[in-house]
């Protein structure tokens, strides 16, 4: 279970739950109708209907004064594109269309979105290309594209965000390629690149002087020297299972007194496992089948 909370998304959602004593925008009205039409009128928004106010009573709409800035499609009902009419939302926060069964791709204009702080389509069908346009939406903090069918390469773009850096969550995808050797400048509060197929150094996430909490680069091909990675102190989990990665376990992760999950199973290490810290509280499966790694909790050397 990832750890990470969005606190402020979290508060932002419980404060817009609040009912709006503003009417909806017409702007926003028209908008929401259009995308009730794009889905087929599907009984799921039978309570949108243009004779009521769309902040009050609309399923999965809510507003901060009289502006729509939350909207949810989730359900495995909800199938197609997702609907152009979206991006007219232009006070939206929070975007959340996890767990349905939207197709096609994400779309390029979505970055016209510029309040947007949590984009959620996880856990859908959606294929084609990351949009490169994702790095221009100022106040974005979680990108959770997760559990789709999309395919290239992390854009370029992500080497130049214009504002937040935000929370990668990319896993499940049929994404490839090395990542941007631009993107280690920056400093994530978590990445989750998990089932993929990248390749190359995925060393870059890793750093001393960042703060990272979560890492998980684990089921890809990426190849890089665990000797030489530098670790956060600040880092919780880190799962690098199922690579190709060589060297051996560097000993400052003995120093690493927070880490509570470690998982560097199916690569190519060698070596002594370090003694102390939390390295030997892990389960033997955490360093199984590398090359020739030995010491506790494995046989000893």
């Amino acid at each position: 279970m990832k750890i990470l909370v969005h606190l402020s998304i979290f508060f932002s959602i419980l404060f817009i739950s609040l009912p709006s004593s503003h009417s909806c925008t017409a702007n926003d009205k028209d908008a929401l109708l259009e995308i009730k039409k794009s889905l087929n009128n599907h009984p799921l928004l039978s309570s949108w209907k243009p004779q009521t106010d769309c902040c009050t009573g609309w399923s999965g709409v809510q507003c901060t004064g009289g502006s729509v800035t939350y909207l949810t499609l989730s359900s495995s009902k909800f199938s197609g594109n997702i609907p152009p009419a979206v991006t007219k939302l232009k006070s939206l926060d929070i975007l959340f269309f996890k767990y349905s069964n939207f197709s096609g791709p994400v779309p390029d204009n979505i970055s016209d979105l510029k309040n947007l702080t949590y984009l959620g389509l996880s856990f859908n069908q959606l294929t084609g290309p990351i949009p490169g346009s994702l790095s221009q939406m100022p106040k974005l903090q979680a990108i959770e594209l997760n559990d789709n069918k999309l395919t290239g390469s992390i854009p370029d773009s992500f080497g130049s965000f214009v504002g937040n850096i935000p929370e990668l969550e990319l896993s499940n995808n049929r994404l490839s390629g090395k990542i941007p050797e631009s993107l280690s400048k920056y400093d994530f509060n978590a990445v989750f690149l998990s089932g993929n197929r990248f390749t190359g150094d995925g060393s870059m996430f890793f750093g001393r002087n960042k703060t990272t909490i979560q890492l998980d680069l684990s089921r890809n091909m990426f190849q890089f020297d665990l000797s030489k990675v530098k670790f956060a102190r600040s880092i919780l989990r880190v799962d690098l299972s199922q690579n190709r990665i060589f060297g051996k376990i560097p000993r400052v992760l003995t120093t690493l007194r927070r880490l509570e999950r470690f998982n560097v199973s199916y690569n190519r290490l060698c070596g002594k496992i370090p003694s102390g810290g939390r390295l030997q509280t892990f389960e033997p499966s955490a360093y199984s089948h590398n090359l020739c790694l030995c010491g506790t909790p494995l046989k000893a050397c």
